[in-house]
């Protein structure tokens, strides 16, 4: 029988793989393990769950410490999740990784030849290319994750007709009716494996919770407490969370079993990573099933199962009830300040005609449609500072330029974007100052209208017309 050895791993690799709970006859570290360590193109079906990519990127990172590198695209909710993947499986190796959140930092390591692993969202690595910080020629396997997810898939051609034809292909996919022009364009050759759509159509009846990816440790205690079931089960599809949800879980009440892949019969079963439809089937007939579902997630658990009854845990209530109070707090703020003369004088005519609580409500329920209802500003958010840009309007620089490159590149909030100042050879940005350091450096040596251009923090007093966008 074979073992872990055999697949071609790095062995502290192998070992990493071994205490995750990933075996030499599991179907997917057999299949996907060997396929990926000798550099072969792979199409995986599994649920858009990151810890089911870990037998395939076991195997592409041990080719990666040869001096090659290699690039994960995903959404970009999941790159805390992706990122935690790779660092256990590379602990110990010398693979040197970055979780690209954006662009600033990524360029810089990537110039220096400091990174071996780049975990990334499609728009930020297209970034990266387009300023020549991420040479396709140099990357030797790229994942690709739930494409079907994605908002534009079509984003994904540009980076993939420019990867050298050698470079490896794996994709993970929950749909493989979805990426059959991507495979046949892309990977061709690439072996397939995985569960296949299910043929017995959705399991049910199950509940569902809605958690973010870094909330799932939280829900799970959530939910313990909610439903106080009197045994639990927590399912996953492998060991790397099983610490920490012994720790959650353990509060002495109920009989708790934390399992990996193989269910284990308890009067709740919480599903802690996405099952195949056949696994579902498994859990449901152990007990009563609690999916956590975290987002993006949702087209796949609606065709795994139904019907769905959805918990609303009490965290998510009292976040609701939390974000109507800071409105309130951003309101009395304002109110005391003192700068709403001018304000309600626009309003007064409406007093005369309607009670001004109801003309409240409705500006109220307009700022929360257009997303841009009212928060509490601190102290320091209310001091601004400007950031000279060594770009203006001989280079043909707008404010829709500025702002474009603050927002998607820096992951600047639009909300804290100031006044722009346009002059002929420079720019100045309005910013707060706690964030002013962090913007000029990421803007410093980066690439506005094909201009390269410098950036710096600016001292000096400006006496301008100045333009707002």
């Amino acid at each position: 029988m074979p073992t872990l050895q055999d697949f071609h791993l790095l062995p502290s690799v192998a070992t990493t793989l071994e205490q995750l709970g990933w075996s030499a006859d599991d179907p997917l570290t057999r299949e996907c393990t060997p396929t990926a360590a000798r550099g072969h193109n792979l199409i995986v079906v599994t649920p858009p769950s990151p810890a089911y990519a870990t037998p395939a990127l076991a195997g592409a990172l041990s080719r990666t410490v040869n001096g090659t590198r290699t690039v994960v695209l995903c959404p970009p909710g999941q790159l805390e999740e992706w990122g935690a993947v790779v660092q256990r499986l590379t602990q110990g190796t010398g693979v040197r990784s970055q979780v690209a959140r954006g662009t600033a930092r990524a360029m810089r390591r990537l110039r220096s030849s400091e990174i071996d692993v780049l975990i990334s969202g499609l728009t930020t690595a297209n970034v990266l290319v387009s300023r020549s910080a991420l040479d396709l020629q140099s990357v030797s396997c790229l994942l690709v994750a739930w494409p079907e997810s994605w908002p534009d898939e079509d984003a994904l051609a540009p980076l993939m007709q420019d990867l050298p034809k050698e470079s490896q292909r794996i994709i993970y996919t929950s749909d493989p009716s979805r990426v059959v022009e991507l495979a046949e364009r892309y990977a061709r050759k690439a072996l397939t494996v995985g569960a296949g759509p299910a043929a017995e159509g959705p399991v049910g009846p199950v509940r569902t919770v809605s958690a973010p990816w870094s909330q799932r440790l939280r829900a799970v205690g959530d939910l313990v407490e909610l439903l106080d079931p009197t045994s639990l089960a927590v399912w996953t599809i492998d060991r790397s969370y099983h610490d920490a949800i012994a720790q959650i879980v353990n509060s002495g009440q109920c009989e708790v079993a934390v399992v990996a892949r193989e269910p284990a019969a308890a009067s709740t079963i919480v599903a802690f990573d996405l099952p195949t439809n056949e696994k579902l089937r498994e859990l449901v007939s152990a007990g009563e099933v609690v999916l956590l579902v975290p987002p993006g997630a949702e087209a796949y658990v609606a065709s795994i199962a139904a019907p769905r009854r959805p918990i609303q845990l009490p965290a998510v209530i009292d976040t609701a009830l939390e974000a109507e109070a800071a409105q309130r707090s951003a309101i009395v703020q304002t109110i005391e300040s003192g700068q709403v003369n001018r304000s309600v004088a626009t309003l007064a005519p409406l007093f005369e005609r309607y009670d001004p609580v109801t003309v409240a409500g409705a500006l109220l329920e307009l700022w929360s449609k257009a997303g841009t209802s009212p928060t509490p500003a601190s102290p320091e958010a209310a001091i601004t500072a400007k950031v000279y840009v060594g770009a203006g309007k001989k280079d043909g620089v707008t404010p829709h330029d500025l702002v474009a490159v603050l927002t998607k590149d820096l992951r600047v909030q639009r909300e804290k974007i100031g006044r722009i100042e346009l002059r002929d050879t420079f720019s100045l940005i309005e910013i707060p100052s706690t964030e002013a350091e962090h913007v000029a450096r990421g803007l410093n040596g980066s690439t506005i209208r094909k201009r390269r251009v410098t950036a710096r923090v600016d001292r000096g007093p400006t006496n301008v017309n100045k333009r707002r966008v």
